[in-house]
């Protein structure tokens, strides 16, 4: 297969030639904000749910629940934070306040808090110390307050319940320093009053005090719920929705696993999962497997996704060590499978390159760049980009990348290995997006091609690995 010969101008410059730089390709609106883009690319965090659930054993609390009941001796944020550097997780999200309505922090709205407990004598703060132990070893941190409050008296009362909200929101924004996600659902259970939360106003005071901060629901507005607690996104999932078609609290799942190729507003999915049974820590669960956690990963950040992954504290204080051993196990077989590209050194060679231009050639999906790619003509809608890998290679997993920040394109593509002159197709999808894990049947091969059948505009393609898992 040929690249086009380069067919830049040049023009006459003092007797030399200048060759003229081809313009880079146009946005495929919508594009992601650069706050939305710094998110994608963490690809994993780390969710905290921690409170009086707790001690109380349950997954929903009544509201009735004493402060003193929440004590957890060992309480220790740094380890917390220790195990998700280690394991690769970039950012932690903490249940600041949940349904129960219980604040981990000390609130001047509500004597429901850690100011009322026996812990540190009334002088602790949960989220203070999450905040300064992340920030020590360069983690990033997310809050999450419940709209749904069980204990608080003014609940039912709309007006009166969203300006309460509104001052807690404010704390948590304005006194622990920059955050980088705001978590909201909907969740109301059947015995709640029915009210409206005046998202609208949540929302644009997450944008006043903390403008870096993306805010996740149903619907966004920067990233939205991918539809189901398991972890798992949809074979096609587009990063683009329909923002007027979702209702926090009571929307169309499927919609949310899938996206929308014709959505006009940018908002990725995260895929929210706990690693035990509940949400909450209790006495008589256990981790999922490794195979089990791997099979998230795959399905999660490998379409296009990031993996929020819940690992809830102990009554101690302390991630469980059956936890923290699934975590490192995680991180190895991780490491193992992606820490050599079998695709690095090929030659790269495409059916077609914008412009003839260096600036957009087939070796730039080579590169480890998220910033450079390979691009094509805009009047090119399919196309083939192949690999030449020297000697042949073994490998079972197939990763590609789009640049996002130029929109999402491909609809449609094929994986193929070369056997005895023929193309032989070992995987096949439809969306790519940030990021696409294909996991294969084990397969050798010296040649090996990308064909883009469909996109919604001239393709992009940042980069194109081969891997390989020594635990299938």
């Amino acid at each position: 297969m040929k690249i086009p010969a380069v067919c830049a101008t040049a023009v006459l410059i003092g007797g030399a030639a200048l060759q003229q730089a081809v313009p880079p390709p146009r946005p495929l609106l919508p594009i992601p904000t650069a706050r939305q883009l710094e998110w994608q690319r963490k690809e994993l965090a780390i969710f905290l749910h921690f409170g009086v659930n707790t001690f109380s054993d349950a997954e929903w609390g009544t509201g009735d629940e004493g402060p003193d009941l929440f004590d957890p001796a060992r309480l220790d944020a740094e380890q917390w934070v220790r195990v998700a550097r280690q394991t690769g997780f970039r950012t932690l999200i903490l249940t600041a306040k949940h349904h129960d309505g219980f604040a981990l922090w000390p609130s001047r709205y509500t004597e429901h808090s850690v100011r009322s407990s026996a812990w540190r004598g009334g002088r602790g703060d949960v989220v203070r110390e999450l905040v300064d132990a992340a920030r020590a070893h360069g983690l990033d941190v997310g809050l999450y307050l419940s709209p749904w409050d069980r204990h608080e008296p003014s609940y039912g009362d709309e007006a009166a319940y969203n300006e309460f909200y509104l001052g807690q929101l404010r704390e948590l924004l304005s006194d622990y320093g920059r955050l980088t996600e705001v978590w909201f659902d909907g969740a109301k259970g059947p015995d709640a009053v029915d009210m409206e939360y005046d998202f609208d106003a949540y929302w644009s005071l997450v944008r006043q005090l903390q403008p870096g901060a993306v805010i996740f629901s149903d619907e966004g507005p920067d990233v939205r719920w991918i539809g189901n607690e398991r972890g798992f996104a949809g074979v096609t999932n587009w990063s683009t929705i329909d923002r007027s078609r979702v209702h926090v609290g009571n929307a169309d799942t499927g919609y949310l696993n899938a996206g929308d190729s014709l959505g006009p507003d940018w908002v990725p999915g995260e895929c929210d999962v706990s690693i035990r049974p509940g949400w909450f820590w209790h006495a008589d669960q256990e981790p999922k497997s490794l195979e089990d956690l791997l099979d998230i990963y795959f399905k999660s950040v490998g379409r296009n996704c990031v993996l929020l992954l819940n690992v809830p504290p102990t009554r101690d204080g302390l991630l469980d060590a059956a936890d923290v051993e699934r975590l490192y196990e995680l991180r190895a077989a991780l490491d193992a499978i992606f820490s050599a590209d079998l695709a690095a050194g090929a030659r790269a060679s495409a059916s077609n390159v914008r412009g003839g231009s260096r600036d957009f050639e087939a070796a730039r999906a080579l590169d480890n760049d998220l910033d450079s790619y390979w691009a094509t003509d805009d009047s090119v809608l399919s196309a083939v980009l192949e690999l030449e890998l020297g000697t042949p290679a073994t490998f079972n997993v197939v990763r590609i990348q789009e640049p996002v920040q130029l929109g999402q394109r491909i609809a449609a593509y094929r994986f193929q290995v070369e056997r005895v002159g023929d193309w032989i197709t070992v995987s096949a999808g439809t969306t790519v997006g940030h990021k696409k894990l294909d996991r294969i049947e084990g397969v050798t091969a010296r040649r090996v091609r990308l064909v883009i059948d469909e996109a919604r505009a001239h393709p992009l393609l940042a980069e194109l690995g081969l891997h390989y898992d020594p635990g299938r």
